[in-house]
């Protein structure tokens, strides 16, 4: 008969099998993994002291489990294996694949003494357990692109149209696309985002599906097609790693954290996470003159508001993979008319991010940006949002850059 039980020892999640590891019992183990890797576990003991036996289809569970886990910087390792359970190991060649040990000493001193380049402060702040790096970092710059006065009124023509370089452009929000000719793209301007000069955005039809193009840099032919946004570059000042010490982190009092580690008042913020519910809301249609509202009024209008903006009435989008990108401001009343118009009346951030395929994400500080180029160019997005402060995450990393107001 197979048993399974998870406990907790010296800071690590360690997960007893009983019995024969086979076919059979191959799917109870995978769910008891994926639940911990979903409740962002990354470092998992597997004690295998009670099983006598296990085949290939059960190594392979271990196998599947280990690759995800080592694309996020953990990793499942294997302790106390029966001897014939270990020739399986060996002769199959596992045993290269898997750190096996036999003692409880031996498995803590191999996690002791990490490899982080950079001193790490570890802290709480409104019940959100962070630890962040700082990095020596100038300032970087903040921009508006093009205008959000013909917005309400769904007055955009092609004489509005901003066209950005990639090479121009690190990271930025707005409502963009991609084309060459006005009449074939201005049907197809939506939410949008850049992450490291790579463009992503979800159309404003019908049935949308989110387009991309990555590693731009080097195409000094493309272009990306704004009607409004804005954009900002710069190194990042701090990376940092947030998750709920009670419950789950709200973005809006995320945003409080980053301006207690940093003293600046406008940031440009890249971030990762494992969500648990995404306020998120995006335009069903294209705000241009041709599409203007037939009564006369604006788009914002309740009687024109649900056909034209998609606005959540309960959160969606839970264990999914989020990346996004975008601004927040300490006091907006210091900053120069322009960054104001880039924030909301009532509100002091403007975020965008993707809703990428469920899994794990890494939280190790040094890879941090490996980690967001994985998602970016390895995971499938399906749609890019404009996302609210109640919007939840279990955990994540940001990147934060200190900009010049």
């Amino acid at each position: 008969m197979f048993e399974c039980t998870v406990a907790d020892g010296s800071g690590l999640k360690w997960i007893a099998f009983k019995g024969r590891i086979d076919a059979m019992s191959s799917a109870a183990i995978q769910k008891e993994f994926d639940g911990l890797t979903m409740a962002g576990e990354r470092m998992i003991v597997a004690d295998l002291s009670g099983v006598n036996y296990i085949s290939s289809a059960g190594l392979r569970v271990f196998l599947v489990v280990q690759r995800k886990l080592r694309r996020v910087g953990g990793e499942i390792i294997l302790f106390n294996l029966d001897k014939h359970v270990m020739d399986v190991f060996n002769v199959s060649g596992f045993d290269q694949l898997f750190r096996i040990f036999s003692t409880g000493d031996e498995v803590m001193s191999s996690l002791r003494g990490g490899t982080t380049r950079h001193e790490v402060v570890s802290t709480e702040i409104g019940g959100i357990a962070i630890e962040y790096a700082g990095f020596e970092a100038g300032k970087g710059s903040v921009f508006a692109v093009g205008s959000q006065e013909k917005l309400a009124g769904a007055g955009y023509c092609e004489e509005d149209v901003v066209t950005v370089r990639p090479s121009d452009v690190q990271f930025g929000t707005g409502l963009a696309t991609l084309g060459e000719e006005y009449e074939d793209f201005k049907g197809l301007f939506g939410e949008s985002m850049i992450i490291d000069r790579n463009l992503f955005f979800y159309p404003a039809i019908k049935h949308p599906a989110v387009d991309f193009m990555l590693d731009a840099e080097g195409d000094h032919g493309l272009a990306y097609k704004f009607l409004h946004g804005s954009g900002f570059d710069g190194p990042y000042r701090y990376i940092l790693s947030f998750e709920g010490r009670e419950g789950f982190v709200e973005l809006s009092s995320l945003i409080k954290v980053f301006f207690e580690v940093s003293d600046a008042n406008l940031l440009g913020i890249v971030m990762v996470a494992e969500s648990k519910g995404i306020w998120g809301m995006h335009l069903k249609r294209v705000p241009i003159w041709e599409l203007r509202p037939d009564n006369g009024k604006d788009i914002f209008d309740p009687e024109n508001f649900t056909d034209w903006i998609n606005f959540p009435i309960e959160p969606a989008d839970v264990n999914h993979v989020v990346a996004g990108t975008g601004i927040a401001v300490r006091d907006k009343g210091i900053e120069r008319p322009e960054i104001q118009g880039l924030f909301s009346e009532d509100n002091s951030f403007h975020i965008h991010a993707g809703m990428f395929e469920k899994g794990p994400i890494g939280r190790q500080l040094d890879m941090f940006e490996d980690e967001l180029t994985r998602i970016l160019t390895e995971l499938n997005v399906y749609k890019i949002q404009h996302i609210l402060g109640q919007s939840w995450f279990k955990s994540g990393m940001a990147g934060i850059v200190e900009l010049e107001g």
